[in-house]
């Protein structure tokens, strides 16, 4: 674990992503809040190329907790069934949606505490639903941002909590909307797990980590 980097190193950093990449976005493909519920609850240990390539033709049939009640467990599953966990994740989805629909008129809440109190909804996905639908300055802190955060010294921490709590104390204000997104995609095609791609990256002249690849 990196030591914490100080506030102008993390500003440039950030400076620098955002000018390679103005407005990141996730790679999830969704159409609307509930189908962006759906998608990250189905991410869970996938690729998001993985559920996206699922998710297409199930999202033209069912992009309602009312059309995904309709269409039934075993319906969904013929759709997802390419996707880890799927039987599981098939329960949740169908019993997400049918709270959405007793409780919440068919709608997505807006608050973290009601996503996560959603089946198969944890803290990450309610920041993820958060950040990109409703646009509050949620931190959805995933495996590449743990890496990313405590390699470079950005946002250190022991756990994905600690390193929310760092991304959210010392990333500046002016950044926080879209942090998550750069460090995500930092992660998952520079900042690597095995071999970094240290030579690609735009920021390696403040990264402390010491051991950079060519």
């Amino acid at each position: 674990m990196a030591r914490q980097l100080d506030y102008h190193t993390i500003h440039a950093i950030f400076t620098r992503f955002r000018e390679a990449e103005p407005e990141p976005k996730g790679e999830l493909e969704h159409v609307n809040a509930y189908t962006l519920v759906v998608a990250v609850a189905l991410s869970a240990q996938a690729t998001d190329a993985g559920v996206n390539r699922a998710t297409r033709a199930l999202f033209d049939i069912a992009d309602t907790p009312e059309k995904m009640l309709a269409l039934g467990e075993e319906g969904l599953i013929e759709h997802i069934k390419t996707i880890g966990l799927f039987r599981q994740k098939a329960k949740n989805v169908m019993k997400l949606s049918r709270i959405l629909v007793d409780e919440y008129g068919g709608k997505v809440p807006s608050s973290r505490a009601a996503l996560q109190s959603l089946p198969g909804v944890g803290r990450k996905t309610a920041n993820v639903v958060l950040n990109m639908w409703f646009g509050h300055p949620a931190q959805a802190v995933d495996t590449h941002i743990f890496r990313v955060g405590n390699r470079t010294g950005i946002a250190p921490g022991k756990d994905v909590d600690a390193v929310e709590r760092a991304i959210e104390d010392h990333i500046p204000a002016e950044f926080q909307q879209h942090a998550h997104h750069w460090l995500i995609l930092h992660g998952r095609y520079i900042c690597v797990a095995r071999k970094p791609k240290c030579g690609a990256c735009h920021i390696r002249d403040l990264c402390p980590y010491e051991e950079k690849t060519l």
